[in-house]
């Protein structure tokens, strides 16, 4: 039997967040059953609103102003709109933290104890409340005043410097990574401190900088320098602890092999009809090949070459090495695993008319409490006089008053 509305059903969340990490986090718990309300500025919004284009378009085939990037991360969530530079608009804010299990904001440092709506100000007659806040440095620490942004951190927490070709320049992943591995941090702690919560009875203040986070996930390539004391280099699509593990050109493509072990490496050099490669001593051993890439890839790279990237994919998946395709992003969403595990879903949205538009699925697969898919991305302020209504009990009359002093 499941529950269709999802584990965190009755878990209110207050999203003072924008742009990215924060927005990944309460995304995910808006489809694990959580009722997310977006606060957003009048008249602007998330700053990704404007993030275009590609812009949504509506049944005539015109852009809408909803953009793909908003889209992206803001499903599974009510917007009201509500100025906080206005103190009636903190007046707001804080009413309805004191409705909500959690409250998540990304502002600089500083300024939420500007508006008096820092962890702080709300604690003391909010015990309960769980308090999330993301920044590029975190709370303390020399930079913590300063702003910080995805591409800024992928170069200061040095992902950068080992991505890339190892004559070229260094480079950034191809998303903002750090903000979306921060977004899941979020989560986590958001559930750790709500598990917290149901034991202790009170909340607390989780402090995540982008920079910390994107340090940890360093993983392997962190643990390689700390070990050695020896800087990572880049290696362009190469692994820097297991060999062969990379992309090949075919002669019509291009083809991942990915030799996790010395059983998976001799079936690769039958594979390529050169069994012998694998009872040599240069080769023999992961350590083995680590140490002398320069010398086998060459010839890996000769062999595979001879050959098209399907008659490789065949073959190499046949004999038992993990191998496979480079897709490009239609590609990827074309592809029939991928269908088949629900990662591109279907959502009517307002400003298409309620033609479905076609967003990407959450990849959790629980099976007693799956994840839920209510409310595609809201239009800005679509929500306001509702949960003004539900979460404050606001009528007709006091959002009009609210509306008309430019509050909401």
């Amino acid at each position: 039997m499941t529950d269709a509305a999802g584990p965190l059903v009755g878990i209110r969340v207050l999203d003072l967040s924008r742009v990215l990490a924060g927005p990944v986090a309460t995304q995910l718990l808006g489809d694990l059953g959580a009722d997310v309300v977006k606060v957003e500025r009048p008249g602007s919004g998330d700053d990704t609103r404007a993030w275009g284009p590609p812009y949504l378009k509506d049944a005539a085939g015109q852009e809408t102003g909803e953009s793909a990037y908003f889209l992206s991360c803001n499903r599974n969530k009510r917007s009201l709109t509500i100025d906080l530079g206005r103190q009636e608009g903190q007046e707001l804010v804080r009413a309805l933290a004191a409705r909500a299990d959690v409250l998540i904001e990304n502002f600089k440092v500083g300024d939420m104890a500007r508006f008096g709506l820092a962890y702080a100000d709300l604690a003391p007659s909010l015990p309960r409340l769980v308090y999330c806040s993301i920044s590029g440095f975190g709370q303390t620490g020399p930079y913590a005043a300063q702003p910080g942004y995805d591409f800024m951190v992928q170069g200061m927490g040095g992902v950068m410097s080992i991505t890339g070709e190892p004559e070229g320049e260094p480079t950034k992943v191809g998303v903002a990574v750090a903000d979306v591995v921060c977004g899941l941090y979020a989560a986590v702690a958001i559930l750790a401190a709500l598990r917290h919560r149901d034991g202790s009875g009170r909340g607390q203040h989780i402090d995540l900088g982008l920079l910390d986070s994107q340090v940890a996930w360093l993983v392997n390539q962190g643990m390689n320098y700390l070990v050695s004391g020896r800087p990572p280099r880049r290696l362009g699509n190469a692994h820097p602890n297991i060999v062969p593990y990379q992309v090949f050109a075919a002669a019509d493509g291009y083809v991942i092999i990915a030799v996790g072990n010395d059983g998976q490496f001799r079936k690769l050099a039958a594979c390529v009809g050169m069994p012998a490669l694998a009872e040599e001593a240069d080769y023999a051993t992961n350590a083995a090949r680590v140490r002398n890439r320069e010398k086998l890839v060459p010839i890996l790279e000769a062999l595979v070459r001879a050959k098209g990237r399907d008659h490789w994919l065949a073959a190499l998946t046949e004999a038992g090495v993990p191998c496979g395709p480079v897709n490009d992003v239609g590609q990827v969403f074309a592809d029939p695993q991928v269908l088949s595990r629900g990662m591109r879903i279907a959502m009517a949205h307002p400003a298409a008319g309620g033609d479905e538009v076609d967003l990407i699925g959450n990849p959790l697969k629980l099976s007693a409490s799956p994840v839920t898919y209510r409310r595609p991305p809201p239009l800005l302020g679509q929500h306001t006089d509702e949960v003004l209504g539900e979460w404050l009990g606001l009528g007709a009359d006091a959002c009009t008053a609210l509306r008309a002093q430019h509050v909401i």
